[in-house]
């Protein structure tokens, strides 16, 4: 182990975290989380998770987490009660269509009391009528995630076909996986378009859940360990073979040139984690399909901008619809900075341009745009991250570890 690398202490995965507490709260298992998440989001959903559990309040407020409200929905709609479900202006607009009418094949209860298909919702929760739906998948795999993951509470499980390919389909593997280590019988049909969830067994499971390191946190560093050559970075707990979707940052950066490399600690049985270093071969152009990890558009947009590397970025479209429209910001950004970036239906190019330093970037509220830019500052000091706080929704501590390479 080289005692100079730079050590970053990456938070663990909200996507994880949210969803054992789902099933924490759904099942019959009693598992103990260990290194649950610190996001935002994640103490969003245990609070209302516990407003639940002791009937505080039927109004459930999900700020902007659009994971949060759409694990939410089928939940409130299988639970005997009257329930508002909400959240901020910007939450108002993303997509719950899919969600929404897959409940009510099911014979349950959603109505929107506002625009159709968005939130705010009206929920009469009940026993669903058909355990049988179809749901389309397209805009979002946690349309499909929400429903698994109550399925086991359902009296006759579930049978769930998806009507198009999904987008971020290993989010829903990461769903299953889970359900399967606390006990629910969960299959996949031969196409894959169909999941059979069998209800919860009436023996309780239990024991000890370890939350892996987030990958999507990850890969910001990486930007980093491109804009400084003669660094090492080792990412602290995380693994190469991981079941997160977002992994895929390791596959990506090798074109770049950025070296990822496994180490296991010969003196502690978990102790994994994963060095990047750049300097290795580059690819020509750059080419990559990002329809199982739309969460790494900003981070991939940026660092091809840093190397002036022509990239085409694939399977972006639906990233106008997350915390903040990402196609006008990513494009919008690295244009006041000189970078050439088109986006157009499901693609975004960009191509190679010299930067130039601006006062401000702007996050549009959104904490990936924020610490997608962030390694930004290595090139250009000055540069100031407009409302550094929103980094709180998925990384608290990401300034603290970002400090750690900015002052090298």
């Amino acid at each position: 182990m080289n005692t100079n690398d730079i050590r970053i202490n990456l938070p663990a995965s909200k996507s994880m975290s949210n969803r054992w507490l789902m099933i924490n709260h759904l099942t019959n298992s009693h598992f103990r989380i260990n290194k649950l998440s610190t996001s935002d989001d994640t103490r969003l959903m245990r609070r209302l998770l516990t407003q639940l559990e002791e009937g505080s309040s039927n109004l459930f407020y999900c700020d902007n987490a659009g994971s949060v409200a759409r694990f939410l929905m089928p939940l409130l709609a299988i639970t005997p009660g009257h329930f508002v479900l909400t959240g901020d202006a910007r939450l108002q607009q993303r997509p719950m269509a899919p969600i929404i009418d897959a409940l009510r094949q099911m014979g349950l209860r959603v109505e929107c009391t506002g625009e159709e298909g968005f939130l705010p919702v009206h929920i009469q929760g009940g026993i669903p009528s058909k355990r049988t739906v179809s749901v389309d998948p397209l805009l979002s795999s946690q349309f499909v995630s929400a429903l698994l993951l109550v399925a086991p509470r359902l009296p006759e499980g579930i049978s769930l076909t998806m009507t198009q390919r999904p987008t971020s389909r290993p989010y829903i593997e990461m769903t299953c996986d889970a359900l399967r280590q606390a006990g629910v019988e969960v299959r996949r049909s031969s196409n894959g378009r169909t999941y059979y969830v069998q209800p919860i067994p009436n023996k309780t499971v239990a024991g000890t859940i370890t939350i892996e390191r987030d990958w999507s946190a990850a890969s910001y560093f990486y930007t980093m360990a491109l804009l400084r050559p003669n660094l090492r970075i080792r990412l602290l707990g995380l693994q190469l073979d991981s079941c997160q979707g977002d992994s895929a940052a390791a596959i990506f950066f090798r074109q770049l040139g950025v070296v990822s490399t496994e180490v296991r600690s010969p003196y502690r049985a978990a102790g994994r984690s994963v060095t990047i270093q750049s300097g290795g071969d580059r690819a020509k152009m750059v080419q990559f399909n990002c329809i199982d990890c739309p969460d790494l558009v900003p981070t991939f947009a940026v660092a091809a901008a840093v190397a002036g590397q022509r990239t085409i970025l694939k399977g972006v479209s639906n990233i106008a619809l997350k915390e903040s429209d990402r196609m006008v910001a990513i494009t919008t950004e690295l244009r006041r900075m000189g970078g050439k970036v088109n986006a157009s239906g499901d693609e975004m190019h960009i191509l190679p341009a010299p930067l130039k330093p601006t006062e401000t970037v702007r996050t549009y509220g959104d904490h990936r745009i924020a610490m997608a830019f962030a390694p930004m500052r290595l090139l250009f000091p000055d540069l100031k991250i407009e409302h550094p706080e929103v980094v709180g929704k998925s990384f608290p501590e990401f300034w603290d570890e970002f400090e750690k390479v900015l002052n090298v």
